[in-house]
């Protein structure tokens, strides 16, 4: 019989040896991810680490007195609780599912339990909180130099890249968060894909209809920690990107 770690859409287990996918199979336990169930409490203890399967899930940064925003995001492609594997058993974040889905969890002493038995399985992770570290410093990059718009259409091409094709459903006060301006500010910004024809905007919800306008439309600020995730962790990761090579060179 096949593990479930051997069938699953999460591409870092898809990536592993059978060895290292049979380290981790007897822990596994399949979940279902609810909108808004918070994976992370800030500072709280890490009990279980997440390889998504589907959905996506937000990491949020937060500070007194009311200060957050979005600071990176995980599909398929990755997993939750990477303090755990720096070992480290808390995060200073916030982790909550953003969009519905499914996933692997393993409690953080399992996990901890299979690094140790296998250096190949902590080398792909620790690539894994690499790349994520790359996210991150292109989402600050973005923050601090993009502007509303440009920053719109890169979370919408990373949403694109994790979430089965069709609407996303969100809101403009949670747009609103994610990027850290005024309500006003995301609807400007909406109005402004969609009067170049590069999504479709409705009440809640958010249809991309021209992916390749809304890469130009992000001026540069898409496709360095997805290109990285192509050189550290192999390159049949973002499928729907080919032309990720090009920035290789």
């Amino acid at each position: 019989m096949n593990s479930p770690a051997s069938g699953s859409r999460n591409r870092l287990l898809a990536g592993l040896s059978p060895a290292d996918r049979d380290l981790l199979t007897p822990s596994f336990e399949a979940v279902d991810l609810d909108l808004r169930q918070n994976l992370e409490a800030p500072n709280d203890p890490i009990s279980h680490v997440y390889f998504v399967e589907s959905g996506m899930v937000s990491v949020i940064a937060d500070a007194a007195p009311d200060h957050r925003i979005e600071v990176g995001m995980v599909g398929y492609e990755g997993m939750t609780g990477l303090s755990a594997v720096l070992g480290v058993n808390r995060s200073a974040n916030e982790s909550f599912v953003q969009s519905t889905g499914s996933a692997l969890r393993i409690s953080t002493g399992s996990l901890h339990e299979a690094m140790d038995a296998s250096r190949t399985l902590t080398s792909v992770l620790l690539r894994y909180v690499h790349v994520f570290m790359v996210q991150g410093s292109q989402t600050a990059l973005a923050n601090g130099r993009g502007t509303v718009s440009e920053r719109l259409a890169r979370w919408l091409l990373m949403w694109d890249d994790r979430i089965q094709p069709g609407s996303l459903s969100v809101t403009h006060e949670f747009l609103a968060l994610l990027l850290g301006v005024r309500r006003q500010g995301v609807t400007v910004a909406l109005h402004e894909l969609e009067g170049k024809s590069l999504i479709k905007s409705t009440r809640g919800d958010v249809r991309i209809l021209d992916r390749a306008g809304l890469r130009l439309a992000a001026s540069g600020f898409y496709g360095i920690s997805e290109a990285e995730y192509d050189l550290s962790l192999g390159p049949e990761i973002f499928l729907a990107e080919p032309q990720l090579a090009r920035l290789r060179r």
